[in-house]
This record gives structure tokens, sequence and C-alpha cells, in this order.
């Protein structure tokens, strides 16, 4: 089967989607496009730098502008972890590819993200990180056109992963 036009990771933050875009978009011979980078370019700030200063809604809106305004061909694309809120944006994203879930537990999230509040989530001031996992992971499920379990994977491992189910498509 011929790859996708375009690979979108979806998952929580921690969860590799940067790290495992470059990697799989190296194996396969594709560009990479990560959807934070895109934010903080048009609002000439860092994602915690608008949460800090706008409030989550802001950085939400930010996202889903960015990710309208993707228009990838041949890339991998990584989004940020609360794209899943936007369903005209996972709409749009799932009309250039294959949305592929990297599903992780919460545990390694936790140790991966270390303090969240300096990592410009999109999250009510009450929230925890499991408070997020606990009210993504449908969202992820329902949007996953594949899903990679992470859990104890290196990042090299999770591309194969990644690889072998979008071979199996």
């Amino acid at each position: 089967m011929p790859t996708p036009t375009n690979v979108v990771l979806i998952g929580m933050p921690g969860s590799g989607k940067s790290t495992v875009g470059v990697l799989l978009a190296k194996h396969l011979s594709l560009g990479f496009l990560d959807t934070d980078l895109l934010i903080q370019q048009a609002n000439g700030k860092s994602l915690q730098a608008i949460v800090d200063g706008e409030g989550q809604g802001a950085l939400l809106r930010a996202e889903e502008a960015a990710v309208l305004s993707v228009e990838a061909e041949r890339c991998v694309i990584a989004t940020g972890g609360s794209v899943v809120y936007s369903a005209v944006g996972m709409a749009h994203l799932k009309a250039l590819g294959t949305l592929v879930y990297l599903a992780t537990d919460l545990a390694t999230l936790e140790t991966r993200v270390g303090d969240y509040t300096m990592r410009g989530l999109a999250k009510r001031p009450d929230q925890t990180l499991a408070d997020l996992f606990a009210e993504r992971a449908a969202l992820y499920d329902r949007y996953a056109d594949v899903t990679v379990q992470t859990t104890g994977l290196t990042h090299d491992a999770v591309c194969k992963e990644v690889e072998a189910a979008l071979a199996a498509r």
C-alpha cells in the first residue's frame, strides 16, 4: 500500500509526537511539520506565554487557526495535544491524511512532561495532567485511524510500530 499523503500524529503532551514525527519523516522520506511551532510563529510567543497572557481559550483558538492553515502534502504532521478539542480542525486533519494516536500511559507522560505548568498546555488552572489524560483519551480514540501503544518503547521502536500499522492499512 502506498504511503498516505500525510501522517498526522495525535496524543497527549509527552507521547512523543514531535520526536517520533521527525524520525518517521526520515524513515518514510516525508517532510515534517509541527503545529505547535506554527502557533508560536504566528503569535510571536511561546505556547506558555499565550496561556499565561490570554488563557486557555486563546491557545485553543490559535491552535485551530494553525491547523486550518495547514495545506501540506507528503508530510508527517505533529499536532498539539489539545487539537482534539476542535472538531473542524480534526476534520481538516483527517482530510489531509491518516490520524495516528500515540497512546501512552499516564505514569510515562508524567515522567516525560515533568512540570506541566510550564509546558504551554491548554488546560484550566484547576486541571492536572491526570485530568487532561482522562478528558482527552476518548477524543483521541474517536478521531484516530490508527492507535499505536507507545508505553515502554523507545522512539525508534514507536516509529517502527507506526510504520507497521500504516503498512497494514
